[in-house]
């Protein structure tokens, strides 16, 4: 099926593990939750989102400053000034960021700022942006087009692997379909296949795939117990007022409870949940 000299799997323990920070590793037997919401707006509410995670425990956030939008009129993203709030963050909560990459010329501005940089749906083909990010140091979180066969999907890490960077994970986040009612269709299927035909890690985005945040708890379960090696989930402090992807985002008092309620799923198939940590509470910034 797949043409992949390097992102195929070569026998059935060829698993390769991926390092996000001292602490943090993809395709461990510890699950790596990602949470965060779909775009950073302002000090105050990344400040929040990390207070809160962190005794979840959230082991990375996300958090977009560069935003690819349907409409050119909506919220593009805070840019510079994004990443300064993200490096911030990071360093005051000591958790790995990951943010989206979209062009090229913006991987120099990004890579000081994330711990790891994601390739979007929109640009899993865009293969001059994927041989630059083989040439990087530094982890990619490449995310399944909407309408990307496995194949396709596999092929465009092998353009990242080829061209000298082995740190990828592979993220699935839903496919278009002919029903409306979820905003994608999630394929668990997918997750299954992908980690039979490649050693890399799988993690999954219930978030993105169904678009309504009363659905996301029972995939995100339904991603664990399958076998994915983590998840990426968007959470805000207030949902309603998200200037992006607002229906889907969970509160935080719904993402700490997600993560807790992933325990007995995980340990029933081997894996485990990061324990919860008891922090100090810092003050937060205005």
């Amino acid at each position: 099926m797949l043409n992949a000299k390097l992102a195929t799997q070569s026998h059935p323990n060829h698993n390769t593990l991926v390092k996000l920070s001292d602490n943090v590793t993809f395709g461990a037997r510890e699950l790596v939750i990602i949470g965060g919401p779909c775009a950073v707006e302002n000090r105050r509410q990344m400040e929040l989102v990390a207070q809160q995670l962190q005794h979840a425990p959230v082991q990375a956030l996300r958090g977009g400053v560069f935003k690819p939008r349907t409409s050119p009129y909506s919220f593009q993203g805070l840019g510079v000034e994004g990443l300064e709030i993200l490096s911030e963050v990071r360093s005051r909560y000591n958790l790995p960021v990951i943010t989206e990459v979209m062009t090229i010329d913006q991987i120099e501005s990004l890579a000081p700022h994330g711990d790891m940089l994601q390739v979007g749906s929109r640009n899993m083909q865009n293969f001059d942006l994927l041989k630059a990010l083989g040439q990087i140091d530094k982890p990619v979180l490449l995310k399944r087009g909407l309408a990307a066969t496995l194949e396709e999907f596999v092929m465009a890490a092998e353009y990242i692997l080829s061209h000298g960077n082995s740190q990828v994970v592979l993220c699935e986040r839903g496919i278009r379909s002919f029903d409306n009612f979820t905003r994608n269709v999630l394929d668990l299927g997918a997750v299954v296949a992908l980690k039979q035909l490649t050693h890399l890690p799988v993690i999954v985005d219930p978030s993105h795939a169904v678009g309504k945040r009363e659905l996301v708890a029972p995939l995100a379960k339904a991603a664990v117990a399958c076998g994915a090696d983590g998840l990426m989930i968007e959470c805000h402090p207030e949902p309603e007022k998200s200037v992006s992807d607002a229906r889907q985002a969970l509160s935080l008092d719904d993402m700490v409870d997600l993560v807790e309620s992933l325990r007995p799923v995980a340990v029933a198939v081997g894996r485990q949940i990061a324990e919860p940590l008891n922090l100090p509470q810092l003050a937060i910034a205005s």
